[in-house]
């Protein structure tokens, strides 16, 4: 554990460890904007491109599968290059997309951005797996889980700026055609910015970068070949394929109420673009607290019982999860609607952050792998739901059956105990 940090200094940017908490959780946060920036201005797109429900799933469903793909490849690359050239080049890559959905024409042109904005979502495992390599298991849960929290927060942040901005834009005169083009210039011009100076602020671990460390000989936690062998090794261990379940039942919902919440409120309780934008925008801010809440919970549950502690809460938050959906189904009026999303919504974020607080536990010879594994499964989650919406036609009805699933999911967290379940980290060793 040398050179690992074993507390957050949280208003520090003076170390190697407290840089990569930073600029990870910023570059999270520009991708995750970027990433849900169309969705709150979906009833406007929908109505330029005269767009049905069943394509509207279908741009839903292509936000979110390339995202499974991308994230199970930036897992091992992290391991053989490091997360700062793996985030760099996903930032750089990841810009074209999202600049380019602006020139969409047609349905089928803003289908295909849509699906390449996508891999930028991969970018959540790039900042798991820098905060996993740089901190303590003491504090390892908390640092992951406020990262993502804080990066995730982006998501929420889109849904309730983007509308502001595109009527900033049409205030000076702009057509709304014109709009939200202009508008969706932003997160992709950011994502560059981001990209340089995560290149010149970072580095891979705490001894270093690792092609230098690897050159020069010098021995580093994270040291492996990376690439295809960490990610068959990652593929070996049961508890990664459990908590792929439970983050596709958490993560999974957090994205698909992400893509479907604005339109959701618009259609079913007529509020206003902006009004509606706000609602939804209230489920994604909750990830500035909750996330680091439930990974934060999870570390002093394990300094205070054992790493199976984390189990037990992960359980018990995709348990409230699961009813908090079923109660948002069922509600009739916005006020109600929006409660019950709140209320779910903080079981579902504090449940993304106790899953990737076991995450560094699970195989450590094969971190990258199975960070991109369990990433993997929350874009699985939501590729299942917008197919689920989809055949069902009825969002009410979809949000519904994943209360279901999402309580039957919660059985496999309870799957993940160790068997030596100390905090120090035996748990690879009980695969």
């Amino acid at each position: 554990m040398s050179g690992k940090a074993n507390s957050i200094k949280l208003f520090s940017f003076n170390s190697p460890q407290m840089r990569a908490f930073h600029m990870s959780w910023v570059a999270f946060f520009v991708c995750f904007f970027a990433w849900f920036a169309c969705a709150p201005l979906m009833p406007v797109i929908k109505g330029e491109f005269h767009l049905s429900m069943a394509q509207i799933a279908d741009i839903n469903i292509a936000a979110v599968a390339i995202t499974i793909l991308v994230r199970l490849l930036v897992g091992p690359l992290s391991d053989r290059f490091g997360p700062r050239k793996t985030y760099t080049g996903l930032l750089v890559l990841g810009a074209i997309p999202v600049l380019g959905v602006a020139a969409a024409q047609s349905y089928e042109s803003f289908l295909l951005f849509r699906l390449g904005i996508g891999a930028v979502g991969a970018s959540f495992v790039i900042t798991q797996y820098h905060t996993s390599v740089m901190f303590g298991p003491k504090v390892v849960g908390t640092a992951n889980a406020a990262s993502a929290g804080w990066g995730n927060s982006g998501g929420g942040a889109a849904q309730a700026l983007m509308p502001l901005l595109m009527g900033a834009v049409v205030m000076l005169g702009v057509s709304e055609t014109l709009g939200w083009r202009v508008a969706l210039l932003v997160p992709g011009l950011a994502m560059l910015v981001t990209a340089v100076a995560y290149w010149k602020l970072t580095q891979d671990c705490p001894e270093g970068n690792f092609d230098e460390l690897r050159a020069q000989g010098i021995p580093f936690e994270a040291n492996n070949k990376g690439g295809m062998a960490s990610f068959l090794e990652a593929c070996r261990n049961y508890r990664a394929w459990l908590l792929f379940v439970t983050y596709g039942a958490c993560f999974g919902i957090e994205l698909f109420v992400h893509n479907i919440a604005a339109t959701y409120y618009v259609d079913h309780f007529g509020l206003s673009l902006k009004a509606a934008g706000m609602a939804a925008g209230s489920f994604g801010l909750l990830a500035l607290f909750a996330r680091a809440l439930g990974g934060w919970l999870s570390d002093r549950a394990a300094n205070r019982g054992d790493l199976n502690s984390r189990v037990t809460l992960l359980f018990v938050l995709m348990l409230g999860e699961g009813l908090g959906l079923l109660w948002f189904s069922n509600t009739t009026s916005a006020a109600l609607a929006i409660a019950a999303m709140l209320a779910f919504g903080l079981c579902t974020h504090m449940a993304c952050g106790a899953t990737y607080a076991l995450v560094p536990f699970v195989n450590r010879k094969a971190l990258g792998g199975v960070a991109g594994i369990v990433g993997a499964g929350g874009n699985v989650g939501a590729v299942l739901a917008g197919f689920l919406m989809k055949g069902t036609g009825d969002v009410r009805q979809t949000f519904l059956i994943l209360g279901g699933l999402v309580l039957l999911s919660a059985i496999c967290a309870i799957g993940v105990r160790f068997k030596l379940a100390t905090i120090e980290g035996a748990a690879p060793a009980a695969a």
